[in-house]
């Protein structure tokens, strides 16, 4: 299947050379997108000499920096235009492992209309984080998928593949969640049309050059978003089972946290 693998950068120039070189070497037939914004430090100069000297990547210069959400809509849009049949997400900065997109490709190819790389599924793993920063992502996780009943592991997870009939069935322009929150708010909106979900298990391995885009605005924008969203799912769902009794269903302790 014509695939398209969508990078989002900024200030990557650390990076970027050497992941696309990984991803063209562990899967030769896949197209690479590098969706700049507008990186002050080279990034841009450094894909444009990728897509001279390689027809499999191609560039896409964007303004300023927008967002992890609208650097992958534009991403997206850009390869639907194009016909590419699978578009994947991967990060820049290494963390996602080239040598797991076999099964990742496998999987959307089999049918499945999203396709996660888990960190939390068996066979999963990350490498090189805290403690701390393992419980903060599986907690997040757990409250994304209480608050919003989605059956997976792993939410917030930026390796993944959709096939270009999923994104064509979802209303992109709608979605204006921007940094990690997106990825939940991509996960929710396939989960709600009805389409299928598979998780394959990955290796996640924490950047070792480069600054991290994560940042406490990122981190409050996932958690208001989430707890909106799940009260507008939640709070309506507890009132219609007790039509006739609107005092009830109103406490914490009586709303369903999932299906």
């Amino acid at each position: 299947m014509e695939t398209l693998i969508v990078i989002p950068t900024y200030d990557e120039s650390a990076n970027l050379a050497w992941i696309v070189e990984r991803i063209l070497l562990a899967q030769p037939h896949v197209h690479v997108l590098v969706a700049d914004d507008g990186s002050p430090d080279g990034t841009g100069d450094i894909a444009d000499r990728l897509a001279v000297a390689d027809p499999r990547v191609h560039v896409l210069h964007r303004a300023s920096k927008q967002g992890l959400g609208a650097a992958y809509r534009a991403g997206f849009a850009w390869g639907l235009e194009r016909d590419y049949e699978l578009l994947l997400e991967m990060d820049a900065d290494g963390s996602h492992r080239p040598e797991d997109l076999a099964q990742i490709l496998a999987a959307a190819e089999g049918g499945a209309d999203l396709v996660l790389g888990s960190r939390w599924v068996p066979g999963g793993s990350v490498v090189n984080w805290p403690l701390g920063r393992k419980l903060i992502s599986r907690g997040g996780t757990l409250y994304a998928r209480l608050m919003l009943g989605l059956p997976v592991h792993d939410v917030t997870g930026g390796f993944r593949a959709f096939r270009h009939e999923t994104l064509r069935r979802l209303a992109l322009d709608d979605v204006a969640s921007q940094g990690y929150c997106f990825q939940i708010d991509m996960t929710r909106r396939v989960h709600a049309a009805g389409m299928t979900i598979s998780e394959v298990p990955i290796t996640f391995v924490e950047r070792e050059r480069g600054q991290s885009k994560m940042s406490g605005a990122i981190v409050r924008e996932a958690l208001w978003r989430v707890t909106a969203w799940g009260l507008v799912r939640l709070v309506p769902r507890a009132l219609r089972r007790n039509p006739k009794d609107p005092g009830r269903g109103r406490g914490p302790s009586s709303l369903p946290v999932g299906d």
